[in-house]
């Protein structure tokens, strides 16, 4: 019986921040690509989302195997924290990012469903 094997790639936000928007898609589709589930500490904007999707669309088709992404994010929820707290977050967030979220983005050739909730992730796998 051969062995299956998975491959969870963590890219933390310092890895990116650095980079344009077509070059973190370059390199998260290169992760995908390479069947690999990515981990990523933060969140991509919505326009990297967009973009990350139809580059995806335009692969399907071209790259022999390849059937597309599945993608979630996980937020914290957004609690009743007093006024001060929540200002101090919102200056944080503008600062630095949002790095308290987690992007799960993985090949559809791999990951069959992934299921979220306010505090946790469900990645149901394909069976070979």
């Amino acid at each position: 019986m051969a062995k299956l094997s998975l491959t969870i790639q963590f890219i933390p936000y310092s890895e990116i921040e650095s980079l344009t928007p077509t070059e973190r898609i370059k390199k998260l589709l290169k992760i995908v690509l390479d069947n690999k589930i990515v981990l990523l500490q933060g969140k991509l904007k919505a326009e990297e989302e967009a973009r990350l999707i139809e580059d995806t669309m335009v692969l399907i088709g071209n790259v022999k195997g390849f059937k597309g992404v599945e993608l979630a994010v996980l937020a914290p929820k957004a609690g009743t924290s007093p006024i001060f707290s929540r200002m101090r977050k919102g200056i944080a967030k503008l600062l630095v990012g949002a790095q308290d979220v987690i992007t799960i983005i993985g090949p559809a050739t791999l990951v069959r469903e992934i299921k979220k909730d306010p505090s946790k992730i469900e990645l149901f796998l394909k069976g070979k």
